[in-house]
């Protein structure tokens, strides 16, 4: 497994030797296009909570018809300047399942692999039923639009990510979230889980070192054929 780390860490530490340009974010400060993508976030956010809200109540009711247990989960994860929040999800696996279970990684050599380069597992052993399809389809992430309209997210940015997983964006980090996390981004339209951690790090660093508010907008439409696609999925 340590040597599939240092693959991976070495594999990241080329991209952010080669892609560390100062952020629109850092280098210009706020700026007018700032304002108006907190402002579409607001706006899209509140109408989707809005419009989706049945179907949210929905899978809430399938989510703990299951064993009875919270529908919503919230994890810590890190944003934007690597400040700490709550990331709201549907709850996908089992109560208390956040440590992969060490026998299923100690008999699978190919997951154990797959968990050292990704922090993913295929074949997860700790989603439930309901939880497959929720992942499957993406739905499990409509609870973040809470997080968008608190200002812990965007709509678009990398992908919010733990504690653990920051070794891996090396320098890259700092650049990477220099821009708020997002519910989708260049990273989930571009392959997602079919991608190597340090391709998913050269998305995220070309995101951030090149945001304009233009470039959100292709990348909110091709969010919902990706999704459709099942491409790259968690």
């Amino acid at each position: 497994m340590s040597d599939v780390a240092d693959q991976i860490a070495g594999q990241v530490s080329g991209v952010a030797e080669a892609m560390l340009p100062e952020t629109p974010f850092v280098a210009r400060g706020l700026r007018l296009d700032w304002a108006a993508k907190r402002g579409l976030d607001i706006g899209v956010a509140s109408t989707a909570l809005f419009l989706l809200l049945p179907l949210m109540l929905v899978i809430a009711a399938l989510v703990w018809a299951g064993d009875r247990k919270a529908p919503i989960f919230r994890h810590t994860r890190l944003g934007r300047h690597g400040r700490s929040s709550g990331c709201l999800k549907f709850r996908s696996r089992v109560p208390d399942g956040e440590g992969v279970p060490a026998p299923h990684l100690a008999a699978r050599p190919r997951a154990r692999a797959g968990w050292a380069a990704t922090h993913k597992l295929s074949h997860d052993p700790r989603i439930t039923a309901i939880g497959q399809v929720l992942r499957k389809t993406s739905l499990d992430e409509l609870p973040q639009l809470w997080n968008v309209l608190r200002g812990e997210m965007s709509l678009v940015g990398p992908r919010p990510i733990v504690q653990a997983e920051v070794a891996r964006y090396g320098r890259a980090f700092a650049t990477c979230f220099a821009v708020p996390p997002g519910v989708t981004g260049l990273w989930q339209v571009s392959g997602r889980a079919d991608t190597t951690y340090a391709e998913r790090v050269a998305l995220d660093v070309d995101y951030a070192s090149r945001w304009h508010l233009r470039r959100d907008i292709p990348i909110r439409r091709r969010t919902v054929p990706a999704v459709l696609a099942q491409r790259g999925g968690k």
